[in-house]
């Protein structure tokens, strides 16, 4: 089959970061075992980091590898113990294929899984090939009317962005604010879920006027271009308090801060964009009584409840597709900040 490969880390991207080749279809190895035909694999800012070796002391797969870890598509084959999805259902994957056995997964947060079965994408190859190998654990079936070019980001990008919201809707009641840091691939996603979930009004930043306007059109109740002075815009907007909730998608060239400035009183901070670092004195932390929440991926179900929105058209996701064949020229529209919303791969 057809797939693109990572052969060396580089410092930086270049025109020929992954290369594209022949190599042995993935074939059923254990009764739970899935194999899909890769309908939509979504090309997602850590796949850059991966390229530039950022991550290999945290994963270190053996080289070459299959990269993307984004994934929707048809069931090609199953193993004998799969019962929950079929040969031809259209599925998306959790990153993340768990035990099922551990505290973690037993407890509902199998992101968190102690013994996971494989990680497509990151130690086990991933989605930027024809067919991709993922377990039973990870598939959700999804409606018909989906289909995996159109959801496939929704696989990670998707899912932080709604575990993230989730988390924050505690303390969003009607007639609170949220800010979201950041309007691209994972802030387009967070504002629709925003609306979904929550009553909040949501007011959007960004250095970018297309992303502003896209999130505009999702349902963002006001705008704010990042030019020095966004701080100051969101005081004025929340009539001095700041907001109840902050969600940084950006997590670095001073986001953290501009977020911390425009945090209320017992205000929640959730991070999900990282690069950057989080300074904060300890004694403004006690006298406002704010939290700040780290945020990695969501679980099976949260992936699950997001299907169910983007099932009804209440979360969708801004796209531009490539073939296989230009891996590249989407790494370098992603690198080079060409892309508006995400990069979908089409094998």
């Amino acid at each position: 089959m057809k797939a693109a490969r990572l052969h060396e880390y580089s410092e930086h991207i270049s025109p020929e970061s992954l290369k594209v080749e022949e190599i042995e279809e993935p074939r059923i190895s254990d009764p739970f075992d899935v194999i899909l035909r890769v309908g939509g694999a979504g090309l997602c800012r850590t796949d850059l980091h991966i390229i530039e070796g950022q991550l290999e002391g945290a994963f270190g797969p053996a080289l070459p590898y299959v990269l993307g870890h984004e994934n929707a598509g048809w069931v090609e084959e199953v193993g004998s113990a799969v019962s929950n999805v079929a040969v031809g259902d259209t599925v998306i994957t959790h990153p993340l294929p768990t035990c099922g056995l551990c505290l973690a997964c037993r407890a509902g947060n199998d992101m968190h899984c102690a013994n996971p079965t494989m990680f497509p994408g990151f130690v086990t190859d991933g989605g930027f090939a024809q067919l991709l190998k993922t377990s039973a654990r990870a598939v959700v079936k999804l409606e018909p009317t989906l289909h995996p070019k159109d959801i496939a980001a929704l696989a990670d990008a998707g899912l932080a962005a709604y575990h993230a919201v989730k988390k924050a809707r505690d303390v969003l009641d009607p007639g609170t604010r949220a800010v979201v840091i950041g309007a691209g691939g994972l802030g387009h996603i967070g504002v629709q879920c925003l609306k979904a979930l929550t009553k909040a009004e949501v007011i959007v930043l960004d250095t970018s006027e297309a992303a502003l306007d896209l999130a505009g059109d999702l349902g963002a109740d006001h705008t704010v271009r990042v030019d020095g002075e966004q701080v100051a815009a969101v005081r004025e907007i929340t009539e001095g308090l700041g907001a109840e909730a902050v969600i940084d998608f950006v997590g670095e060239n001073g986001s953290a801060e501009d977020g911390v400035g425009m945090l209320r009183q017992a205000g929640s901070y959730y991070l999900v964009g990282y690069g950057g670092m989080l300074s904060v004195p300890i004694i403004n932390i006690i006298a406002a009584e704010n939290n700040f929440v780290g945020n990695l991926i969501g679980s099976y179900t949260d992936l699950a409840e997001l299907m169910a929105l983007a099932a009804r058209g209440e979360v969708r996701l801004h796209t531009s597709t490539y073939p296989l064949d230009a891996i590249n020229d989407a790494v370098a529209d992603l690198n080079e900040g060409r892309l508006r919303g995400r990069g979908i791969l089409i094998p």
